[in-house]
């Protein structure tokens, strides 16, 4: 509105000019509570209210006072020159604490007639006149004043108008109390969602490590960390047809520790478990994590390799070393007999069927070995020709396998 101080103070109440005034006026607030009606905090509600207050009424300046317990803080001003804003006074000792302790507004004329007003604050400004209203009547929670540099006696039309936006901004300001309530519990609801969801999700990782551990060990054998026969069938078998589709090369190992029930018997089955771990770490070193190692139960270990250059020779000599260097390391009386079959693609055998063929290779070698050597896999420590005899042995066994594969 573009009325000035001047000319909105000398309002007749009764002219044609005053009521032409007061609904220009009325048509500015609705603008202005369409702009309160958007505002989300409080810094806004002000800035919108103190450009409302002086432009409704023409005023020099205009003051936007807060309710600070005792105290009236001149939150926001705009006015011709500063007056007190970032200030707070006493509410017995101002008019903005008088309108909000009385619940009503008021008009000051001449401010050097009033004993309301504190001549020593307002000397130092432009202030000559003055209009002062509650934000809210009940319960005051601030304080919207006008003012003027020259004596003036405001219109009734103009205190209306003030007090119009003021109540206004008391609905506004709730508003933003409410807004900002109802965003502190949203984000609080988000944190607590988030919260939960964070649980939920470790439980989920938690449930799917337990999961996880149940069908390792579903698939596993808990003493050597090996595949269990589940896992030798169903990974073996895997790798197997893998192995069949791509034309490569594969062997199944059928191996037995000997001697294994006797430590048992003779020294305890926690002497027998040594010998199993023991079986167990030579199967590790000498087959790659690609083969698949597995300790079928008791004494028995089985073994898939495919992809390898290696022949039934070189992986049984690898086999025997290893032996040697553990027997060596951990003095275990330690012998296994081994029982090799390679896969024929050219036939319809199954990998269970070539598991079997393994194990019968490895029961001939026992048998055809018995009177003349402990191992399937000849030590180090026998003399060339009984190693020589052993080897011979255990490789026409496991061809003989082969064959029948």
């Amino acid at each position: 509105m573009n009325t000035d101080g001047a000319t909105a103070s000398r309002l007749d109440p009764d002219s044609k000019e005053s009521s032409a005034w007061y609904g220009e006026a009325m048509c500015q607030l609705v603008d202005v509570v369409q702009e309160l009606s958007l505002a989300r905090d409080l810094a806004s509600v002000m800035e919108i209210v103190r450009r409302a207050a002086r432009d409704l009424t023409g005023a020099d300046g205009a003051t936007f006072v807060l309710r600070d317990g005792d105290q009236c803080y001149y939150a926001e001003e705009n006015a011709i020159r500063p007056l007190w804003k970032g200030r707070r006074f006493p509410m017995s000792l101002c008019i903005s604490g008088w309108v909000m302790l009385n619940r009503k507004s008021t008009v000051i004329p001449d401010i050097f007639q009033d004993p309301r007003i504190p001549v020593d604050a307002y000397c130092p400004t432009f202030v000559r006149s003055l209009a002062m209203v509650p934000i809210r009547t009940r319960d005051p929670i601030g304080a919207i004043g006008n003012y003027w540099a020259e004596t003036n006696q405001p219109t009734a039309e103009q205190v209306a108008v003030l007090q119009a936006l003021a109540d206004t901004t008391a609905v506004a300001m709730e508003n933003v109390r409410v807004y900002a309530e109802l965003e502190a519990r949203v984000k609080q609801r988000t944190t607590e969602l988030e919260e939960a969801n964070s649980q939920l999700r470790r439980e989920i990782a938690e449930r799917q490590r337990a999961e996880e551990k149940v069908r390792r060990l579903a698939v596993s054998d808990e003493l050597t960390g090996l595949y269990n026969r589940r896992g030798f069938m169903t990974f073996g078998t895997r790798d197997y047809l893998q192995a069949r589709r791509s034309k490569q090369r594969g062997l199944v190992l059928f191996a037995d520790i000997d001697g294994l029930k006797r430590a048992n018997d003779t020294q305890g089955h926690e002497a027998g478990d040594r010998m199993i771990v023991a079986a167990a770490n030579v199967m590790k070193s000498t087959f790659r994590e690609t083969d698949v190692v597995a300790r079928l139960g008791g004494d028995e270990f089985a073994v898939f390799v495919h992809g390898s250059n290696e022949n039934e020779q070189q992986l049984l000599e690898r086999v025997n070393a290893n032996l040697d260097q553990i027997r060596r390391d951990i003095d275990v009386p330690l012998a296994m007999s081994i029982g090799v079959v390679e896969c024929k693609w050219d036939s319809d055998e199954s990998f269970e069927s070539l598991l079997r063929l393994a194990d019968e290779a490895m029961y001939g070698v026992k048998r055809a070995r018995r009177s003349t050597a402990r191992f399937a896999v000849p030590s180090s420590n026998q003399p060339d020709e009984l190693r020589a005899s052993a080897a011979r042995q255990s490789f026409s066994v496991a061809r003989e396998g082969t064959a029948r594969a």
